[in-house]
């Protein structure tokens, strides 16, 4: 076992060696334009292109032409709301979404609203999961976008995206999925979720960074406000990175061929490090459904340690106070506010993902580290009382 451990897989993962494998040609051997069609090097570019679309199109479930290809799930998430809204505006202006939504999509509907749309936000219930009634009150007439997350990226929960697409469809509301924590980590197809856009990142998934997609159903169309080469059906103008989209493409048929597997071992591993948790320390809050949940998420909330101060114990170990784009913010969670945690106890939360990589001696010493660091910080709290 090597130091230091790492158990942040929601806020980026390692590039698989297989992933970087197929990429390394397309940076110095193979580095054509994929829009250059009067040679040789475009040609080997362009097909390459074509392959990885087909790869993520595959894990999906829909045809290559829908898969468009973008810098990450947050560009993704920007073209399909800003050119839904912009599309649709004369059918409406009102969309739904849900209060434990990403920023990108949170913020980007704040813009949205300050340019005169309506946004709605269901509340989800305590164990982290939208009721499927609820949604269906909250829509108009003139509802035009329902915006989900797959999986969240602090608590790991699964809203029901099956049964909010048959209802999304039913309405002609368009059904906008944020699925970058899930894809490669639960079966999801489009079809049978009656999704309409998806957004998805390479770098979640043992992939690249800097690379995405964005999953357009034929049937849909979006503004296009991205003026340059024309590149992606005009989605989203620029020269394409054929290394990540290479990589984004591998990363995609790595995962449809091992994910069942996977998930059985990653499971296994975070149930071992939540008994491993629960039989040693008292007062300890999971956050999130169980059964609803990522295989490789965990988090909890340590009553009586503030989380800054237990992440200064876990010096060896890679974890997160909650959402990586977030760490840096003294406010907390607004997914563990929706849940009704308190704010102390938000504040004393910790977000374990683990990962492809990590292993079952990893596990046993992350449990040693934290049950030891907790119950030294308990001692000198005044906030905790035993």
């Amino acid at each position: 076992m090597q130091l230091p451990i790492y158990m942040d897989c929601h806020a980026t993962t390692p590039v698989d060696p297989r992933v970087l494998e197929k990429m390394l040609p397309f940076f110095c051997e193979h580095f054509g334009n994929a829009s250059s069609r009067t040679h040789s090097f475009g040609w080997v570019a362009e097909e390459a292109v074509d392959t990885a679309r087909q790869q993520v199109a595959s894990l999906l479930g829909a045809a290559s032409r829908e898969v468009v290809f973008t810098a990450g799930a947050t560009e993704s998430l920007h073209i399909a709301l800003h050119g839904i809204a912009a599309a649709r505006k004369q059918q409406g202006r009102h969309i739904i979404t849900t209060n434990i939504e990403h920023k990108a999509v949170l913020e980007t509907l704040e813009l949205l609203r300050q340019d005169g749309c309506e946004i709605t936000h269901v509340p989800v219930s305590p164990d982290g999961v939208v009721a499927v009634e609820d949604v269906e009150k909250a829509m108009r007439p003139d509802t035009i976008l329902l915006a989900v997350m797959a999986a969240n990226n602090e608590i790991g929960t699964l809203q029901p995206l099956k049964q909010l697409g048959q209802l999304a469809r039913r309405r002609e509301v368009t059904f906008l999925v944020d699925a970058a924590q899930a894809i490669g980590k639960i079966p999801l197809s489009v079809d049978d979720c009656a999704i309409d856009l998806l957004t998805l990142s390479a770098h979640k998934l043992y992939g690249p960074k800097g690379v995405g997609g964005l999953y357009v159903r034929r049937r849909v169309r979006l503004a296009i406000a991205d003026a340059g080469g024309g590149q992606e059906r005009g989605l989203r103008a620029g020269t394409l990175n054929v290394p990540g989209i290479v990589g984004l493409g591998a990363a995609c048929e790595i995962a449809a061929a091992e994910m069942p597997e996977e998930s059985q071992r990653v499971g296994a591993l975070r149930n071992t490090l939540l008994h491993g948790l629960e039989s040693r320390l008292e007062d300890i809050t999971i956050n999130g459904s169980m059964e609803k949940r990522l295989a490789g998420n965990l988090n909890v909330s340590f009553s009586g340690v503030q989380g800054e101060s237990l992440l200064m114990q876990l010096n060896d170990i890679a974890v997160s106070p909650g959402a990586a784009c977030d760490s840096a913010n003294s406010e907390p969670s607004h997914v563990l506010r929706a849940l009704g945690v308190s704010d102390d106890l938000a504040r004393s939360s910790i977000r374990f993902g683990l990962g492809r990589f990590n292993t079952a001696e990893e596990v046993d010493y992350v449990v040693d580290k934290v049950v030891d660091a907790v119950t030294r910080l308990r001692k000198v709290s005044p906030l905790y009382e035993a």
